[in-house]
């Protein structure tokens, strides 16, 4: 049986989302953060070298990164579910979304949201300082290249109600995540309503919320 090694406030609720969506019987195995540091526990390298959630083991195999486990998945156990048929302009499409949610979406919103946590963790006398940096970083860098994410996403969505086509696939729960906290925590989202409703018809969806009953929820801590 697939054992989700499931770290509270993390992406590894797609993972669960995922199994619910395709009918598979798991097992979950929770881990905490550090209430202070917010880091994952260090029994999880125990898991995976790195320590970080999600991480799945199946028998002898373990793997670790969101995407890959999703490939996994798919690859034994999904029958061809969950994603465009091969040949299409859906699948190219659903390429892409799955590679960019981690290699391009995820890395800003990261960013952002370290950025908005740094002045907290830095001593009081520099507070004030550290506010101006990243505020800068934040407005000449960061939001910039966010809010032009947060369009290019709108105009996708433009053209149907799923990022690969007509149909909800493996793209929509690798981009739950970034459009979840997009929702939440950034500013320019607000303006964005294909994204705010991709997010409600996500939640709306019987296997997300079974996968939260079991999985808990989350706060997009990481």
């Amino acid at each position: 049986m697939i054992v989700v090694h499931h770290l509270n406030n993390s992406r590894s609720q797609r993972v669960l989302w995922l199994l619910e969506e395709l009918g598979l019987d798991y097992e979950i195995r929770r881990y905490e953060r550090d209430p202070a540091t917010m880091e994952a526990p260090a029994s999880l390298k125990a898991v995976h070298p790195l320590g970080k959630s999600p991480v799945i083991t199946d028998g002898d195999v373990t793997v670790a990164e969101t995407g890959a486990i999703v490939d996994y998945i798919l690859e034994r156990y999904g029958e061809g579910r969950l994603v465009p048929a091969a040949g299409t302009p859906e699948r190219l499409r659903w390429r892409y979304w799955m590679h960019y949610a981690e290699g391009s979406a995820m890395p800003l919103l990261v960013m952002k949201l370290v950025l908005m946590r740094a002045p907290d963790r830095t001593p009081a006398l520099i507070r004030p300082l550290a506010r101006k940096i990243t505020g800068a970083i934040n407005a000449g860098f960061v939001d910039p290249r966010l809010n032009a994410n947060l369009a290019f996403w709108e105009a996708e969505l433009a053209r149907g109600p799923w990022f690969a086509g007509p149909d909800f696939t493996t793209a929509d729960i690798m981009m739950s995540f970034p459009a979840e906290v997009s929702a939440q925590r950034i500013e320019g989202a607000r303006n964005a309503t294909r994204v705010q409703d991709f997010v409600k018809r996500i939640h709306a969806r019987p296997a997300f919320r079974r996968a939260l009953e079991r999985g808990g929820a989350y706060a997009y801590a990481d």
